[in-house]
């Protein structure tokens, strides 16, 4: 609710430590056993260095030419290099499935299939499943908001109601302060009634309210995903967005930004909109009326009905900066399909992380 404000005054302390290696997602079961691979020599002084062997998660969309999702591929379609180096998939799960555990990741691969259809609900609102995901919606009600505030309330009210029951929403609205106005939950009657609580406000502080909810995404497992309803530029932040989107392709949780015709004639706000939801693997719609924001919430709910999620343990790597993640597809009638997901993640060192179990395994 509105008494759980956060000021501005906070969030350099926020960035600080989000952007260092303290962040730990819970862990409700132990992960499986991870390579001992964690030990890098460097041979200059014989200093070994530390990292976080952790598990690295991968939201993954697979387009054709047309536009349309592709479906029914296997963990032998994928090839996935970090830096260099070639990596083993350790989860594969695609769409609604339930995650498979690879016992042979040589398995065969299958002929793929394209997907652009949904069923409609009985309430007659698109019902499409998001696969169990964490979904943080996060609002602007600053003063850039004014004349499209109550179309937005209506555009976002309806994307929580469509979202599959299996997933659950978490709710954060943002002026010059943040406020939590539903935490995560599946109840879906809580998170409207925190739509409708909100009130127009004064400046915006875009990204560090950005930064405060994906602190609070990063601490659960499972997918996650952030969807940005942001209406103009930020004049309020004290942290950069190129931080804040590192953070987010670190933690591997799509941004997807969608914005309206004021933002789009920003070219500065576009730029960043449009950087950061790419980086994460997400996307950025400019919607110019009350259609097209329900068009891109439509969007955003295909997307995670359709994401491929992927993991795997890094193989020995010397670099401790960012590594660069690319995920290909395998074999010559898979080529010319389009993917989408984050291009990258920076390790945490060991020696600024508590030693608990579990700080040990948690998944990135």
């Amino acid at each position: 609710m509105r008494g759980h404000h956060l000021f501005a005054t906070s969030v350099a302390l926020f960035l600080f430590l989000a952007l260092s290696p303290a962040i730990r997602s819970q862990e409700s079961a132990p992960p499986p056993p991870a390579p001992d691979n964690a030990a890098v020599s460097d041979t200059d002084n014989d200093t070994v260095f530390r990292v976080n062997v952790d598990m690295v998660q991968l939201n993954v969309a697979v387009i054709d030419r047309k536009g349309n999702y592709v479906t029914g591929l296997r963990p032998s379609d994928f090839e996935i290099v970090e830096d260099t180096m070639q990596q083993k998939l350790a989860t594969f799960e695609e769409g609604n499935l339930g995650p498979i555990m690879l016992v042979n990741p040589s398995q065969p691969g299958t002929t793929p299939s394209s997907v652009s259809d949904s069923k409609p609900g009985t309430s007659g609102v698109p019902q499409i499943s998001s696969a169990g995901a964490n979904v943080f919606i996060l609002f602007d009600t600053s003063n850039y908001m004014y004349r499209g505030f109550v179309y937005a309330q209506d555009a976002i009210s309806d994307f929580v109601r469509s979202l599959d029951g299996t997933a659950k929403v978490a709710f954060y609205s943002y002026s010059r302060d943040v406020a939590r106005d539903a935490l995560l939950t599946s109840d879906r009657s809580q998170v409207l009634r925190g739509v409708r609580s909100t009130v127009a406000g004064a400046d915006a502080a875009l990204y560090n309210a950005l930064l405060l909810v994906l602190r609070d995404a990063g601490q659960y497992t499972g997918r996650k995903v952030v969807v940005v309803f942001s209406n103009g530029p930020d004049n309020a932040s004290m942290v950069p967005p190129e931080g804040v989107g590192e953070l987010a392709q670190s933690q591997g949780i799509p941004i997807y930004m969608i914005s309206t015709r004021e933002a789009k004639q920003d070219p500065v706000s576009t730029a960043v909109f449009e950087r950061i939801s790419a980086s994460t693997g997400g996307q950025a719609y400019f919607a110019k009326n009350w259609n097209e924001q329900q068009q891109a919430f439509a969007s955003v709910r295909e997307d995670l009905s359709h994401l491929y999620a992927l993991s795997y343990y890094p193989q020995p790597n010397p670099n401790r900066g960012w590594r660069t993640i690319t995920v290909k597809l395998v074999g010559e009638k898979l080529k010319n399909f389009h993917i989408r997901t984050r291009n990258g993640y920076r390790p945490r060192p060991t020696g600024f992380t508590p030693d608990t179990p579990a700080d040990t395994a948690s998944a990135r």
